[in-house]
């Protein structure tokens, strides 16, 4: 099999042969010459193709060339700086149609919606390929610093018996004699592994969510990352994991992709700086009513608005794009999440909010027995039906915490883009199943 060059390496070859492959992307037909700009899934480079009696045939065959079409194209690099594109072409000698390509159902201007319809070709746009190559760098970055740190990686199951969290947002499944339920997160799992005696564990999977929400950061299946760790004194230690993590990542994203990110989304990414501010929540809502806004939520929690006002306050304040909102209220958090000695009303927990959007909750768990069972009963919830969980806690259980954050969320804020619908391989929202 003939060896072939990826295009973004044609810029390190000397001029000579090569075996170039890809979509065919433009073609300029003039009368004594033909121009294709040809992309494969590193980039875009320039073929030419000069028309005189030999080179009839191709010459036919790059006229009748359609948007979209896959070629294998054998030619000569040369370097020219006067081409726009990379500074170089390919003169081509071969050009052989591996796959012809219809005219395509969707252009630059369609909706989001018909652009997930045929999301296979929505995704052949290089900002889109950029978009997963993002994503991919801050997993691995995240994945490095867990392992370097001795973190062990987790895979829980994503059926379950019981609720992990809120019944009402449960996908039920018919399983065999019985009635199983998609995990909403790997929560009561995390904190297992803890009763174990894991220590330190992580986890990147999926999480559903049966919830008819149609707003631009909310899927009923999503990409949940997920990290736990033992011997903590406050959720402080695990907003220090958090922060780390977010700028392990954001510093590797900057370093591979920034130039693309600029190029393609406008955007100059910054490492962010340690530590990220912390306000606690009864101070944020004092700030985000002196911005003017005033939270109707009657639960106490803060509102879309809110998250964008507090953001707006750090980031003229500080400079920051992240903040964490600490000690929410314990009527809007669940019955696992720790209390502070002698402060009944509010939790060690955060919310993590990237550029005015909340991405994460974390927080120390509650690890003792009886204080869970009170807190079970006070939420109105049965004891008897967290027994499997309450067994976790009565033969040692260290102090532990951690938190869990939606993936697509971070890449969305990240590339300043308006909904997760983009950063989502294949969406899974209340009204799509397809493709």
């Amino acid at each position: 099999m003939t060896s072939r060059t990826l295009i973004k390496d044609l810029a390190s070859l000397p001029d000579g042969p090569v075996h170039v492959q890809g979509w065919v992307e433009k073609v300029r037909d003039q009368k004594r010459v033909q121009f294709v700009i040809l992309r494969d899934e590193s980039g875009s480079a320039q073929l030419v193709n000069s028309v005189n009696d030999e080179t009839a045939a191709t010459a036919a065959t790059i006229s009748g060339l359609m948007h979209g079409s896959f070629v294998t194209v054998e030619g000569d690099l040369k370097a020219d700086e006067r081409v726009k594109l990379g500074g170089l072409e390919v003169k081509v000698r071969s050009l052989t149609v591996e796959s012809v390509a219809k005219d395509s159902p969707i252009a630059d201007d369609s909706s989001i919606d018909k652009r997930l319809d045929w999301r296979f070709l929505d995704l052949r746009r290089p900002e889109a390929q950029l978009i997963f190559r993002v994503q991919t760098t801050i997993e691995h970055a995240m994945r490095q610093h867990w392992i370097d740190e001795g973190f062990i990686e987790l895979h829980t199951p994503k059926l379950m018996a019981t609720a992990s969290e809120s019944r009402a947002e449960l996908f039920e499944v018919p399983y065999f004699e019985t009635t199983a339920y998609l995990a909403q997160s790997p929560q009561l799992f995390k904190q297992m592994a803890q009763s174990a005696g894991f220590g330190k564990i992580f986890e990147i999977g999926p999480a559903f969510r049966a919830d008819p929400s149609y707003t631009s950061r909310h899927a009923t299946e999503f990409t949940s990352i997920d990290s736990e760790i033992s011997w903590i004194d406050s959720h402080e230690d695990v907003m220090q994991l958090h922060e780390q993590l977010l700028t392990k990542a954001l510093a590797a994203v900057v370093e591979r992709h920034g130039a693309d990110i600029e190029q393609h989304f406008g955007i100059q990414l910054q490492v962010p700086a340690l530590p990220f501010p912390r306000i606690p929540h009864a101070e944020v809502k004092a700030i985000v009513e002196a911005r003017g806004h005033t939270i109707e939520r009657t639960d106490g929690d803060l509102d879309p608005e809110a998250e964008r006002q507090i953001s707006a306050h750090v980031k003229e304040t500080t400079g920051h794009d992240f903040v964490f909102v600490t000690e929410y209220p314990s009527s809007v958090r669940p019955f696992y999440h720790l209390r502070p000695e002698g402060r009944g009303d509010v939790t060690n927990s955060y919310d993590l909010i990237y550029n005015g959007v909340e991405i994460s909750t974390g927080a120390q768990r509650e690890h003792r027995v009886d204080v869970l069972e009170a807190q079970i009963v006070e939420k109105g919830m049965n004891p008897a039906e967290l027994e499997e969980y309450l067994d976790f806690f009565r033969y040692g259980t260290p102090p532990h915490g951690g938190f869990g954050m939606g993936l697509a969320r971070v890449v969305m804020l990240l590339l300043g883009l308006g909904s997760i619908r983009e950063t989502t391989y294949l969406f899974r929202g209340p009204t799509r199943l397809t493709p």
